[in-house]
């Protein structure tokens, strides 16, 4: 069985955060949406991050850049936490196609498949750059999920706005602390580089 390689993984996952990130500030604007224009603004961040990481080969560096990360991450989760409790008064959430959902589920769970496989690939091996790239994908993962809940909640079913509120600011809250708890990680994560690495 052939092994994916973290690396193949997190330069497939470059290409949709890039892909993924015009797509919301797109339809973001298109909507005059600020929950998909800020998402987008994530990703690109995050895409950012990710090529970032990928570049640098110097050992020194590569363990500055992890700590970094770590600081972008949990800065990252302040706008994020205040576009959460923003758009759950001003904007319930734009109702979409079914195919666009699917479009969106699809993404979600190749992002959540890709974050897993990363985090199992890198086993044992005590590398800043793949500890790195881990919870950067995680962190990925978290927002996607955030996303897509808040879209099939407008999509499908007629739930209360109410109760449509509730879910928009308990799931983001939620993802707004694992987002800055996966940068507290990294700060806190002392890895060994391999020589090869």
């Amino acid at each position: 069985m052939i092994k994916i390689k973290s690396f193949h993984i997190a330069i497939i996952s470059l290409l949709i955060n890039i892909a993924y990130s015009i797509y919301n500030i797109a339809l973001g604007t298109i909507t005059h949406s600020w929950w998909f224009v800020t998402i987008g603004v994530y990703y690109s961040v995050l895409s950012l991050m990710r090529f970032t990481v990928l570049s640098i080969r110097k050992r020194g560096v590569k363990k500055t850049l992890k700590n970094f990360t770590g600081i972008m991450l949990m800065l990252t989760a302040i706008p994020l936490a205040g576009m959460v409790i923003l758009t759950s008064f001003k904007d319930r959430g734009v109702v979409h196609h079914e195919i666009v959902m699917i479009t969106i589920a699809l993404y979600t769970f190749i992002k959540i498949t890709l974050a897993t496989i990363n985090f199992v690939n890198a086993g044992k091996k005590h590398s800043v750059t793949i500890s790195t790239l881990n919870h950067i994908s995680f962190a990925d993962a978290a927002v996607s999920i955030s996303a897509l809940q808040r879209s099939m909640l407008v999509s499908f079913g007629d739930m209360p706005e109410s109760d449509i509120r509730i879910f928009n600011i308990v799931v983001g809250s939620v993802v707004c602390v694992v987002v800055f708890l996966l940068g507290l990680g990294l700060l806190g994560i002392h890895t060994k580089q391999k020589p090869t690495k």
